[in-house]
């Protein structure tokens, strides 16, 4: 108990409104950040590991983006090792100001990186339903691979300035007493931000699931008016082998895009309000901060829940690992 509480005097419990009871906060906090951590490496570990043991999922172009934002969670857990370290024991502060930067700067390139390749993902679904014909010849692996890392060099480079003094990159929630008190966030660098990432991004997105989901209800339509007409097999084989595949899968990455707005707008709302000096609370910095980051580990469990393949993968995967044992 005596470290606990040499632990909560020198980090920044947000939650705590008294000695003992910030104790008690600092050791839920723990738990919290422990618990994600573990299921966010352990998750995206499953993932990288299903899409190696099943070929089938590389039959979809998006799968380089999926293991990409895999990539980036499982690394998304591994950086969260750092504020886990930091709670369970606490190290002598002569790099906290360092720490505290460069954790910031990943975790953002990082949660950047997934958001690019979500709206990669859209265009790409959008660029198959609008121009199946010539979709092979637009969308090919070798520029797959140079907008991926196109994709990491630009989240890169857009939150550089924050180790140049200007503003803070996004991560609240802080651990350490510097980064609450000295790390200030910056509208005007919040604003940048918004109009480089956010708002490009979630645009892209609504545009792009609009007009998926407009024309995959017009070629129904159309389908039922055919089999109204013509019952008959010929017309059930064209509807069965159109757009409805193509739907079906548009439909689990809407999911996956969904949940993380949902996660992330919290999180982006709080931080534009700080920045403004609208609103500064310690206790929702935390929570909407740790509710963006379990977002790395809930697309494991939407993509394993919503593809038929992937589960075939993951069991496939779960047989190998009981007979080798």
């Amino acid at each position: 108990s005596s470290s606990v509480m040499n632990v909560s005097e020198h980090l920044s419990c947000p939650l705590g409104f008294g000695h003992y009871n910030a104790v008690d906060i600092c050791i839920l906090e723990t738990v919290v950040i422990v618990l994600l951590t573990f299921l966010i490496i352990a998750g995206n570990l499953t993932v990288i590991f299903v899409f190696h043991c099943a070929p089938l999922l590389h039959h979809y172009t998006t799968s380089y983006f999926i293991q990409t934002m895999a990539y980036a969670d499982l690394f998304v857990g591994v950086s969260c090792l750092v504020p886990t370290l930091s709670l369970l024991h606490y190290s002598t502060g002569v790099h906290e100001s360092l720490t505290c930067q460069v954790f910031g700067y990943i975790i953002s390139v990082l949660k950047s990186v997934s958001m690019a390749c979500l709206a990669c993902i859209s265009v790409d679904r959008y660029l198959a339903i609008t121009k199946p014909l010539s979709y092979n010849q637009l969308v090919t692996p070798c520029r797959l691979r140079i907008c991926i890392i196109l994709i990491w060099i630009y989240s890169g480079l857009i939150f550089l300035p924050s180790f140049f003094g200007w503003g803070k990159p996004g991560y609240h929630g802080d651990i350490f007493e510097w980064c609450a008190t000295s790390w200030l966030t910056n509208a005007y660098f919040t604003g940048f931000i918004v109009c480089l990432l956010y708002a490009p991004a979630a645009f892209v997105i609504c545009f792009t699931y609009f007009h998926i989901f407009k024309i995959c209800r017009q070629h129904t339509k159309e389908i039922n008016d055919r089999r109204a007409r013509f019952p008959s097999h010929e017309v059930d084989a064209a509807g069965e082998t159109g757009h409805s595949p193509d739907r079906r899968y548009a439909m689990v990455l809407f999911r996956i895009t969904s949940v993380f707005y949902v996660l992330w707008l919290p999180y982006i709302i709080y931080f534009l309000l700080e920045s403004s000096r609208v609103l500064e609370n310690p206790a929702l910095s935390f929570l909407t901060t740790w509710l963006a980051i379990s977002n790395s580990f809930c697309n494991c469990v939407i993509y394993s829940l919503s593809n038929s393949v992937f589960r075939l993968g993951l069991r496939r995967l779960s047989e190998t690992i009981c007979s080798s044992c």
